[in-house]
């Protein structure tokens, strides 16, 4: 069978396999495939589908989107792009309204600088009024439905204004 041209994928599988002391058979049996199907990826004589990959990537415990690079599946800057947006969406410390908003901007300043914006980027839907990043762009929406009564932070209240008394 001759070789498929998939890039190093099947070198790299081997090396993070190797990496996190596994062997081939424990590795398929964690992926859900059978051992002489990885053996061929391994080998360079099968592509896999981009579900297999992901199956693997997290038996593997890796980033799945490596593997759809290294595959030719997916673009090295779709998946940066893809990266961006998971770290966004994934932050325990901001709210929804707030991941949204920040992806608004961030599609706002991909399109600034030619590209346009992923797949992934369904929160901008209808966004694109051609506003300037940062301006309102009615994002009181939340991406919980929430509705446009989110309420907003508060602001700080400022110092209550009192005569200065003069210095002697």
């Amino acid at each position: 069978m001759a070789s498929l041209n998939v890039g190093n994928l099947g070198e790299y599988l081997r090396e993070q396999r190797r990496n996190a002391q596994l062997s081939l058979r424990q590795l398929a049996d964690a992926a859900g495939v059978s051992n002489p199907y990885l053996s061929q990826i391994e080998r360079g004589l099968r592509k896999p589908s981009a579900e297999v990959l992901q199956q693997v990537a997290k038996a593997l415990r890796i980033s799945a989107e490596t593997l759809y690079v290294r595959a030719g599946i997916l673009d090295e800057r779709e998946r940066e792009e893809l990266e961006t947006r998971a770290v966004i969406l994934a932050d325990p410390s901001i709210n929804e309204r707030q991941k949204s908003v920040l992806l608004q901007i961030y599609d706002s300043f991909r399109r600034e600088n030619g590209f346009e914006p992923g797949p992934e980027s369904g929160v901008a839907a209808g966004s694109e009024t051609g506003d300037e990043p940062g301006a309102d762009t009615g994002a009181d929406t939340g991406a919980d439905g929430s509705g446009a009564d989110t309420p907003s932070p508060p602001s700080k209240p400022s110092k209550p204004s009192t005569p200065e008394k003069p210095s002697h």
